[in-house]
């Protein structure tokens, strides 16, 4: 299960990249996510594996994203030769944007931008999604300002000559 940013390269391969700058991946094992500290410790950050290939996993809990409901059942699945029969499971983009607009980190904030103005998302789909989330009411409101930050920013972008 990848549920940070690089989950983008589920549904996006060729993702602007503006949106793949970390060499992070944050992962569990679905069926065992209980196994999340093995992965640090196997390909995780100043592993030989980081250190061969550049990148690397961080183990994380299911909760650590904040998602919206159903969001398990809108997973993009990754098989490829390169995952060697394994099938990795991603985050759709409008569940993982809103993940982010909840955590509303700076890194996040980028992210989101770069995915609106890229319309990888509907403005619509996040706030229905947003809709059905259990949020305390300032969350929900930083969220929703967030939301209209970026769709403002991307429109008064694309009138200026």
């Amino acid at each position: 299960m990848i549920v940070g940013s690089q989950s983008v390269l589920g549904q996006f391969p060729d993702a602007p990249s503006e949106l793949l700058v970390s060499d992070e991946a944050d992962v569990f094992p679905m069926h065992h996510p209980d196994r999340a500290d093995l992965i640090d410790g196997s390909i995780g950050e100043l592993s030989t594996f980081h250190d061969t290939f550049g990148y690397y996993a961080q183990g994380v809990s299911p909760e650590t994203a904040v998602l919206p409901p159903g969001w398990d059942r809108r997973l993009i699945p990754v098989r490829t030769p390169a995952t060697r029969g394994a099938t990795g499971w991603c985050l759709e983009i409008h569940d993982l944007l809103l993940s982010k607009y909840v955590a509303g980190r700076e890194k996040d904030a980028t992210f989101c931008r770069v995915a609106v103005a890229h319309r990888m998302v509907q403005r619509d789909v996040l706030e229905t999604r947003l809709a059905q989330m259990e949020l305390v009411p300032a969350i929900r409101a930083a969220v929703v300002g967030r939301i209209n930050a970026d769709f403002a920013w991307v429109a008064a972008t694309e009138r200026r000559p």
